[in-house]
């Protein structure tokens, strides 16, 4: 299916991976996975051509991807999406549950980061007295 976009309006799949930071291998397997809500236009020459409403959509879906989102809950979101209107409260519980994810990851790292400041003081306060023995020292 030829586009009806003019060349000014769309984009080529170089262009988007700049914009979206996605690789173009990774462009294609986001349209082989159906993870877009729309088709990806073509050229008559069968070039990829993406609207700006493809760009805002994958870089959504970066951030999810980023964040953690499973792909098949990604595809799922998609799907729901291209679906229209009717499901927007499962669209919903999957972003909460996303989300739930989201701030548990963020809690573990906030531990994690708790105890890394503490153990930097440790060797801190060792260093600065001029000294680091006993800071676990296999030799010890």
């Amino acid at each position: 299916m030829a586009t009806t976009e003019t060349p000014a309006t769309s984009l080529s799949i170089g262009k988007v991976a700049e914009q979206t930071g996605l690789s173009v291998h990774a462009l294609r397997f986001y349209e082989r996975e159906g993870l877009l809500v729309g088709p990806v236009q073509r050229t008559s020459s069968g070039r990829r051509r993406y609207s700006a409403l493809d760009v805002d959509w994958l870089l959504i879906c970066v951030k999810l991807r980023e964040s953690g989102m499973p792909l098949a809950d990604l595809r799922q979101f998609a799907e729901l999406v291209r679906h229209g209107p009717g499901n927007e409260a499962e669209r919903l519980r999957l972003l909460e549950t996303h989300r739930r994810r989201v701030d548990a990851q963020i809690q573990a790292l906030k531990e994690c980061r708790s105890v890394i400041t503490w153990k930097v003081g440790v060797y801190a306060d060792h260093l600065a007295r001029g000294k680091a023995d006993g800071l676990w020292d296999p030799t010890a």
